[in-house]
């Protein structure tokens, strides 16, 4: 594994060292298959987990976690909903919207993207995308016309990303939004 400052996380009971934006060296034995994306609470066990596992990477790249404020209730339908990903029963990703009042492309029919993660060991096979993928059509069917959301600059790999879903720029927002190290993203949902 490509690494240079380390953090411990656990995935099916192993233990994993990881660090900030690691990408998993090819050599190693990925985590592979389809993805099974479901919806569950905010506060299910491997949510819980995976958003503590998102958290202790934070603290590697930025020095501390996301503060941003989160109601675990705005992930429930109507205002929101977050989902794990599971390959072969091991949850290896979390994904979740959440109703925003944020303005983007004349609308006000937003919702926010939150919790985006892949654990290191199922990094570049294509999950964050198929992840992505999913929040953006239960987002729609939900009646979201854009999509909006706040990433870093120290995730290059997240931004590229949102880029290439074509995400672009937009105003920021959000707690992070007068930070230096802050990128405000959104898409128009058709």
């Amino acid at each position: 594994m490509d690494c240079k400052g380390w953090v411990l996380t656990t995935l099916s009971g192993m233990s994993l060292l990881c660090q900030h934006g690691c990408s998993r060296d090819k050599s190693e034995e990925p985590i592979v298959g389809t993805v099974r994306i479901e919806r569950v609470g905010y506060g299910h066990p491997d949510a819980v987990r995976l958003v503590a596992d998102v958290q202790a990477e934070y603290v590697v790249r930025y020095g501390g976690q996301d503060e941003s404020p989160v109601d675990p209730l705005e992930f429930e339908p109507p205002h929101g909903s977050f989902y794990l990903g599971w390959l072969n029963d091991v949850p290896v990703a979390t994904g979740a919207w959440r109703r925003s009042r944020v303005e983007a492309f004349g609308t006000t029919e937003t919702c926010e993207i939150k919790r985006m993660y892949v654990v290191p060991a199922a990094r570049g096979e294509g999950h964050a995308r198929r992840m992505l993928t999913h929040l953006e059509e239960s987002a729609r069917a939900a009646g979201a016309r854009a999509l909006v959301l706040e990433t870093g600059m120290k995730q290059p790999e997240a931004i590229a990303l949102y880029e290439s879903s074509g995400y672009v720029a937009v105003p920021g927002f959000g707690y992070y939004r007068d930070s230096p190290l802050s990128r405000t993203l959104g898409k128009r949902l058709a």
